[in-house]
């Protein structure tokens, strides 16, 4: 394999780029005849030729595509590589923006950030809560680095990796006649009251279609901005929320509520981190996507 060495790749991409090997020698500063050696070499590596020489400069064989593919991609993770070994020398620097939903926010991606943050103190890591479509939006114009939502938004031509993973509950009045149950139904909600939390149009949307699933309207008696609020209005027995588990524990003791899981399979959501293009991330914004996907595996919190 010594043949396909970064060297001799370079100057089969220059060759190739060139289309003749007399231009590609001039433009790596090298003689002709030691890229003309180099390319022999690899075409006896290969068993086959790469290059069909003409009088006016080269042209390609099926295999010679073949391997100009991968030598790019092999020079350019090698260029990466080079890059984030760099910054590790140096001392990763920068800033990493991410732009995330409300309930990534409220529940796991500070604490995974904070963790990432501990062992990279200089790379600062922006924060700031968004609709999940301007979180894609903002992805998309380069206005955040990372994007952190649930995939049940269109997340067009993004790269996306799979983050971690929430359910949702019903939040009730202790007392109330549905309080007692391990598991519920969308469908055995929709009798009561509930309350809509403003900013999780999403969510909304869903359960709205849900509701007409079953036939029956959903209705909403207030309209509240964050799940505090929400659950306030369920201990005064007001309503009935429908929030994130995880979130609804915060206030289950204090509040003296019921939070019991949605058994709906789409109750249980998946979350992602989004970027445009993971090779074109900066070394810092790399290591914080390394590190939330990592992470992802772990207990929240």
């Amino acid at each position: 394999m010594h043949a396909y060495d970064p060297t001799s790749l370079r100057l089969f991409v220059a060759v190739c780029e060139e289309r003749n090997i007399a231009l590609a020698a001039q433009r790596e500063a090298i003689v002709p005849s030691a890229v003309s050696k180099r390319i022999a070499q690899m075409e006896a590596q290969a068993g086959t030729p790469l290059l069909a020489r003409g009088r006016r400069g080269v042209a390609l064989t099926p295999a010679g595509e073949t391997l100009w593919r991968y030598a790019r991609e092999a020079l350019q993770l090698l260029e990466r590589m080079q890059a984030e070994l760099t910054a590790y020398a140096e001392g990763v620097q920068g800033q990493v923006r991410v732009f995330a939903s409300m309930s990534a926010l409220a529940q796991f991606l500070p604490a995974d950030v904070g963790r990432f943050a501990r062992e990279y103190a200089q790379v600062r890591v922006s924060m700031e809560e968004r609709e999940i479509w301007e979180v894609v939006r903002g992805v998309e114009e380069g206005r955040a680095d990372i994007g952190v939502c649930w995939d049940a938004v269109d997340l067009g031509r993004l790269q996306r990796f799979a983050y971690r993973e929430d359910r949702l509950a019903v939040v009730l009045p202790t007392g109330h006649a549905l309080a007692g149950r391990k598991r519920l139904r969308f469908a055995d909600t929709l009798d009561h009251e509930h309350v809509d939390i403003l900013g999780r149009s999403i969510m909304k949307t869903t359960q709205q279609r849900q509701a007409a699933i079953a036939g029956k309207p959903l209705r909403t008696r207030l309209q509240v901005a964050t799940v505090d609020a929400a659950c306030r209005i369920v201990a005064a027995q007001l309503a009935l929320a429908i929030v994130p588990r995880e979130e609804a524990r915060l206030f289950e003791q204090p509040l003296g509520l019921a939070v019991v899981p949605l058994a709906d399979d789409w109750a249980r959501r998946r979350f992602v981190l989004a970027v445009r293009d993971a090779k074109a991330l900066t070394p810092a914004a790399r290591l914080l996507l390394d590190s939330l996907r990592a992470g992802a595996g772990q207990p929240a919190g």
